[in-house]
């Protein structure tokens, strides 16, 4: 069995051109948090430890939403799945400029969306795109590989941000600590060329992320995020959702090709 839920380069094309069609109202669709199911939470689990002391949060993880989407509440349209909300606590608070540039970016988001691009695609999107991704942990180290076009990230438990501002980066640059069983994860110094879904909900340079990985049971683990971005927010938000551990025998990231879209394609 394949661990990959990858989209071939044709079904990924066919998601991109219905994100073409005009959004439907999602009237029809509660705008609530995507909660970690109940069963998912073993109140008597004890985590794990790594030989080196840390929770255990190693081996491959993927969502099953549809946050890739839109992050918030979407009906369903041809190739979309209709999809609650992960954001806490209401729409996305986006300051009136920003909400302009928002309803552009959903205008051009077919050839826009850094994903149409074979783009890293940036956090905390990484983490609820459609591919599975794997956990390697060290003493002063948590890696993450993401089968999406090859990305691995480095979150340095033993060191502060650096002092020069000027270095952007795609996935932003990652310092993470301990608080009991949960790894949270202090993210700065993006470029503002990624978004956090295909429906074009974006941000700036000025992005700040805080991330928290709680284990809930042997498999589940809930993903917590925390954006904050004066450039384009009034205000702090939030997303929560589950991650399932892939517990096949043969589990394993798989070759990832990606084939940048094309207007002419079309």
């Amino acid at each position: 069995m394949r661990v990959s839920a990858s989209l071939t380069v044709i079904s990924l094309l066919a998601a991109l051109v219905a994100c073409t069609e005009a959004p439907q109202e999602a009237t029809d669709v509660p705008d609530e948090i995507v909660a970690v199911p109940e069963e998912a939470v073993d109140q008597g689990y004890s985590v794990p430890r790594t030989s080196f002391g840390d929770p255990d949060l190693t081996g491959i993880w993927q969502t099953a939403n549809t946050a890739v989407w839109d992050v918030e509440a979407h009906a369903a349209g041809l190739g979309v799945p209709a999809g609650k909300s992960v954001v806490v606590g209401g729409p996305i608070p986006y300051a009136e400029a920003a909400a302009t540039q928002r309803a552009e970016n959903h205008a051009n988001r077919l050839t826009a969306d850094p994903e149409a691009q074979c783009k890293m695609v940036g956090v905390p999107r990484i983490t609820y795109m459609p591919y599975p991704f794997q956990i390697v942990q060290t003493a002063d180290q948590v890696s993450i590989l993401y089968e999406y076009v090859h990305t691995v990230r480095s979150i340095f438990l033993d060191s502060e941000h650096p002092d020069d501002p000027a270095i952007r980066y795609w996935m932003g640059d990652s310092r993470g600590h301990w608080e009991g069983d949960t790894l949270v994860v202090d993210v700065v110094n993006f470029t503002d060329q990624t978004w956090f879904d295909r429906s074009g909900n974006f941000h700036s340079e000025a992005l700040h992320v805080v991330e928290r990985y709680t284990p809930t049971g042997p498999n589940h683990m809930l993903y917590e995020v925390t954006i904050e971005d004066p450039e384009v927010f009034t205000e702090p938000w939030r997303m929560s959702m589950p991650l399932y551990r892939r517990i096949e025998d043969n589990a394993r990231l798989l070759e990832y090709e990606c084939h940048e879209y094309l207007e002419s394609s079309r």
